[in-house]
């Protein structure tokens, strides 16, 4: 384990046996889900990688809209209905990931765990403490 690593959190670092098992269960489970949602309409010849992270792309720019021009103590208090649609953008988001990773055959948990720890490398605790910079600043 990269240092710095027993600090990330719970799965971060070492995954706990039961909350490892159970996100990675429910991710399966949602990609199960997307694969019969496509199926059932014939939408997978067009789930290519590059269409995929296309699609991926365009809802996280519909995510970034509701944010747009908003001051920053707004972005963190949003209302209800703000909040719900903002939720729903944040779905469609995750729910291009998980295809694209089920097409690239890519586990994001695995990859997740990983990137976390190279970031525990790149970003050493004392160094990048309170700071916006970019390792290479750092």
């Amino acid at each position: 384990m990269a240092p710095g690593c027993a600090n990330l959190g719970p799965g971060l670092g070492r995954p706990t046996a039961n909350h490892g098992d159970d996100m990675a269960k429910d991710l399966r489970e949602l990609r199960d889900a997307l694969r019969q949602f496509a199926a059932d309409r014939d939408w997978d010849q067009y789930h290519s990688p590059k269409n995929l992270a296309a699609a991926l792309v365009v809802e996280a720019a519909e995510l970034l809209e509701h944010f747009k021009w908003m001051p920053d103590g707004q972005s963190r208090i949003l209302g209800e209905e703000k909040k719900q649609v903002v939720a729903h953008e944040m779905a469609d988001v995750l729910l291009y990931l998980v295809q694209l990773s089920d097409k690239l055959g890519i586990d994001l948990l695995a990859s997740a765990r990983d990137k976390m720890r190279v970031n525990a490398d790149k970003y050493p605790v004392k160094p990048a403490r309170s700071t916006s910079g970019k390792y290479t600043e750092l």
